[in-house]
């Protein structure tokens, strides 16, 4: 609980830097200046001359310079963000990821240490771990007593970030079985591009449905649940999207590649 007498700065909301201005970041822009103060940062590439303490450093410099309380890195997945986070936690940020979480579990035990040293947040965006539907299945179906959990993410669009369908889209059917059903066994991941656009997850037991899911056309304001839980984690409330959850999200993913032979 607040003190009343706390500093008033305190009592207002965290304000956010977005790292990299591209599609993503400007949407992200739009939503978030609805309610909170939203500083865009450019030039957030390496530049080819650059070392990497000299990018970090710089990089760390112009996010401590926006004033804001959390870094949303908005950019493609690759090894360039282990480094921003790294510049934002040297700012004394909060920092939120996009999935997927590509980097391996020594650069992620790393960052997760010199975040425990900062006490900051870093969290990996999984947002349709928040749709209404996937809370009631952690509540309802939290035993996961005989449940086989499915999933199916299939995209109209081609392959424009160049990552693996698995990653990419099933990383997002993995969260959710992670958050809502982890007991449960998984039956069947299914994605791809270039293919009918469907977003659905379902349990069966004994080979009878018991519960699905259809999201192709969700209209839940996801990002904003999601933005609400790291702001009440950041307070001091327990935070489920941690880089633990990451690590465990692509580590599955990994399994599952590999059993399909990719």
């Amino acid at each position: 609980m607040t003190s009343p007498d706390a500093p008033k700065e305190e009592l207002q909301p965290p304000s956010y830097a977005i790292v990299g201005m591209g599609s993503w970041g400007r949407r992200m822009q739009g939503i978030l200046s609805a309610d909170r103060t939203v500083t865009g940062v450019e030039g957030v590439r390496r530049r080819g001359e650059e070392s990497l303490a000299a990018y970090i450093a710089r990089l760390s410099e112009s996010l401590r310079r926006t004033g804001a309380k959390v870094a949303w890195i908005c950019v493609s997945p690759g090894p360039h963000v282990a480094a921003m986070v790294e510049a934002a936690l040297l700012a004394d940020l909060h920092v939120v990821v996009e999935k997927p979480w590509l980097n391996s579990p020594n650069e992620t035990e790393r960052l997760q240490e010199l975040a425990s040293r900062r006490k900051k947040i870093v969290g990996v965006h999984y947002q349709y771990c928040f749709l209404g539907e996937v809370e009631r299945w952690r509540h309802e179906f939290s035993s996961g007593a005989g449940l086989e959990f499915g999933g199916r993410f299939t995209v109209s669009r081609g392959n424009r970030l160049g990552i693996d369908a698995i990653d990419n889209l099933g990383s997002h059917l993995v969260s959710i079985w992670n958050y809502a059903v982890p007991q449960a066994a998984i039956m069947r991941i299914e994605c791809g591009y270039e293919m009918s656009d469907e977003r659905k997850v379902w349990l069966e037991r004994a080979g009878k449905p018991v519960a699905t899911i259809d999201f192709v056309a969700n209209s839940e304001p996801l990002i904003q649940r999601y933005r609400a839980a790291l702001e009440a984690a950041i307070a001091g409330a327990h935070f489920s999207f941690s880089l633990d959850f990451a690590l465990c999200v692509a580590r599955l993913t990994q399994r599952l590649k590999q059993s399909a032979g990719r």
